[in-house]
């Protein structure tokens, strides 16, 4: 039985070019950047020409505003406590209540200290309030941390225009985006459209480089303090001896992702075929983030009346992969906090499946996924007592889910 990948939100396949780009790091290019004999300056020309390649992807910045971290989880742990600790005398955070862990537990954390976090709600379409961001700005906001594109959902978030009212309100507040999901599936142009962003995360392994990589954008002049303290390395602002395997892959596949960002159309095709035809074969079936702007590649379902575990169960029997969100959380039996705050109904929230698409993706894929899914739903909801079966409908009366444009 072929392997169905639809869980591109969660990691990628490192791209055969990536790979190959990495091959000569693990073999005779092996030496420490750090290293002062000439093999060792020749790879420390690598990594330099990596940072060009990644800066080259985000709007030919400045490649000295990069540092290469292990993830994006650690870019985010760096960009934030990294701001407290150069801006003690701030104690205001502002942050939605649907970000990833790797920032809302800091922000957690963070109140747990003494700061005053402020979580912005969504609407039932996972959009942000604008009038309510800017009512929570406030003299002594430090940081505002809002997500470019939700990780469950797909729901794309105004940033730049966010941080445009951040700057205007108050220009010594810090932005920094989680742009973990869109980096290589949406343009980015921190030198125009985006220039009101002080930091940005993301990670190579949801852009088809490997796992154990990831990039912090630290605008000129912005005040941070290291995240990891060590040696010279990063220009003193992150210790640790360069991944420089990783690094090169990286560099790999931002350019790959510049060379195939028309794909991004096709996978939007094959992601709105799936929806627009599960919608119609299946009952009390919901899209989360439905009416709000979506990444191309991510539909995220609530399927009434039976559990999410159990519909990826079933598809992984039919050799389909698919989450019920993050990735990081799939242990947890815990309604996902992303559905919560959206207001997902009860009969539903505990139904989400993710599928993800990438460019490697085909229509034949989306066609086998069309054809079994129906099926899975059906045979499921006979089997659960919050289905009448005679009826095909909830056993308690719900209203139907609202129709496209309701």
């Amino acid at each position: 039985m072929p392997l169905i990948y639809a869980d591109n939100n969660a990691t990628t396949p490192v791209a055969p070019e990536v790979r190959a780009a990495m091959a000569p790091f693990f073999d005779d290019q092996y030496f420490n950047p750090s290293s002062m004999y000439d093999p060792a300056r020749t790879v420390k020309h690598a990594v330099e020409a990596a940072r060009h390649q990644v800066a080259s992807l985000l709007g030919g910045i400045a490649p000295e505003q990069l540092l290469f971290t292990s993830c994006a989880t650690e870019s985010n742990n760096a960009a934030i406590f990294g701001a407290v600790r150069a801006n003690p005398t701030r104690r205001h955070i502002i942050t939605t209540a649907v970000e990833h862990p790797a920032v809302l537990e800091v922000c957690k954390e963070l109140a747990r200290t003494g700061l005053e976090v402020t979580f912005l709600p969504v609407d039932r379409q996972g959009r942000l309030d604008l009038d309510g961001f800017i009512r929570a700005l406030r003299p002594d906001t430090l940081l505002v941390s809002v997500m470019h594109a939700n990780n469950e959902t797909g729901v794309i978030f105004p940033v730049a225009e966010l941080a445009r009212i951040t700057k205007e309100t108050n220009p010594g507040i810090l932005f920094h985006t989680d742009a973990t999901q869109t980096v290589g599936k949406l343009p980015i142009d921190l030198t125009t459209e985006y220039a009101q962003v002080d930091l940005l995360s993301f990670s190579g392994h949801k852009l088809h480089a490997p796992k154990g990589i990831g990039i912090l954008f630290v605008k000129r002049g912005t005040p941070l303090r290291p995240y990891l303290i060590g040696g010279h390395q990063e220009s003193g602002r992150r210790g640790g001896t360069e991944n420089v395997p990783y690094i090169a892959g990286l560099a790999a596949a931002c350019a790959l992702a510049a060379h195939h960002q028309a794909d991004e159309k096709r996978v939007r095709l094959l992601r709105d075929r799936l929806e627009a035809r599960l919608l119609a074969a299946v009952p009390f079936l919901e899209i989360n983030g439905l009416e709000a702007p979506r990444l191309p590649n991510t539909l995220n379902l609530a399927v009434h009346c039976i559990e999410g575990e159990s519909i990826l169960f079933e598809l992984n029997g039919a050799g389909i992969c698919a989450s019920s969100g993050s990735a990081c959380t799939s242990g947890s039996l815990e309604p996902s906090h992303v559905l919560r705050a959206m207001q997902v109904p009860f009969t539903a929230i505990h139904g989400s499946v993710r599928f993800s698409f990438s460019r490697y993706n085909t229509a034949a894929e989306v066609e086998a996924i069309i054809e079994v899914f129906p099926e899975i739903v059906t045979r499921l909801r006979h089997a659960s007592p919050y289905w009448n079966r005679k009826r095909n409908r909830p056993a308690a009366d719900i209203p139907p889910p609202p129709a496209r444009g309701a």
